[in-house]
């Protein structure tokens, strides 16, 4: 029997609930991804008779998160589809959801049938909305974030990302990455990364243009020489269910050089869950298990860790 067949595709059980006075935002999330994300865990419990996976609703997953202490997320759009739903999430949910926008690094080369593959060996899949160019493309983000000043409160996630995108279009993602830059500068917004395989890429790139005033890596990745690197020029780091995985430690360090002011924490739903629960759907309730292990890096009790979370978040986002 494969060891696949066993794996657990159920809820992570309910965390802890943080203190009321140390309530946190996920600063980076997919919620609408979750549900079909969920569906899909079900699908498959089912064809291994497997108990059944309930798909919670977005309402029904921003009130579990509440339930236990995550009173708000940054839901990020950026796939042309999904730029609306974020926004709109956004609207429906004031005060509880804000919204990032930008055309990911993948997606960005993919627009206007661009692409290269890349060293991940998938072939490339073009949808209908990839008929747009990358400039109509970021130019509906502009106008979005302008449209609703309340509800968009970051461009992001942008960056670059070598293990999709072939050395063929390199710099196609790179001039992508650097039009964001520019965007979130005119706009006065903070600015999310997706870094993947690229790390040297990103940091020249802000390096040579002047990165935002307020930079946050997404689910930091790097080492501890890029973590010295990110607190030399101030940048933030948002950490996900990755710094609980073992063999991280470069992720840890890093998180104590930059220093607990300049940390965030963050989902990425529905990737990424934390441990001991790697490989169900995370979602935003899951936070306070990443808080956990950002406590253990910084031995500090984790309402502390919380509360500097959540000061850091306002800070970079004015939320």
């Amino acid at each position: 029997m494969s060891k696949h067949h066993h794996r657990d595709r159920s809820w992570a059980p309910a965390p802890e609930p943080l203190p009321a006075d140390a309530q946190v935002i996920d600063n980076h999330t997919h919620v609408a991804s979750v549900v079909p994300f969920a569906r899909e865990m079900n699908r498959q419990a089912i064809e291994r008779d497997q108990p059944p996976v309930p798909v919670y609703s977005v309402e029904e997953l921003l009130a579990q998160a509440q339930a236990v202490g995550v009173e708000g997320v940054i839901d990020v759009g950026c796939e042309y589809p999904n730029l609306n739903t974020a926004v709109q999430m956004a609207l429906d949910h004031p005060g509880t959801v804000h919204a990032a926008l930008a055309i990911h690094p993948n997606e960005a080369v993919l627009h206007g049938h661009r692409g290269v593959p890349g060293p991940d060996g998938l072939p490339l899949s073009y949808k209908p909305y990839h008929d747009v160019s990358f400039e109509d493309a970021l130019a509906r983000v502009h106008r979005l974030a302008l449209d609703h000043p309340h509800e968009v409160v970051a461009i992001g996630e942008t960056g670059m990302d070598l293990f999709r995108t072939g050395e063929g279009a390199k710099e196609l993602q790179r001039q992508a990455f650097r039009d964001h830059i520019a965007l979130a500068k005119e706009l006065g917004l903070p600015m999310q990364i997706h870094d993947r395989d690229s790390h040297r890429e990103v940091i020249d790139t802000l390096l040579a243009d002047g990165s935002p005033e307020r930079t946050v890596f997404h689910s930091y990745s790097g080492d501890a020489d890029m973590g010295r690197v990110a607190a030399e020029h101030g940048w933030y780091l948002s950490f996900s269910g990755t710094v609980s995985y073992k063999g991280n430690d470069g992720i840890r360090e890093s998180a104590r050089l930059v220093g607990l002011d300049h940390i965030m924490v963050e989902t990425d739903a529905p990737y990424l869950t934390p441990m001991p629960y790697r490989g169900r759907t995370n979602a935003p309730y899951m936070i306070p298990y990443t808080l956990a292990a950002l406590a253990d890096v910084f031995d500090l009790p984790i309402a502390e860790v919380a509360r500097a979370t959540r000061r850091t978040t306002r800070e970079v986002y004015g939320v």
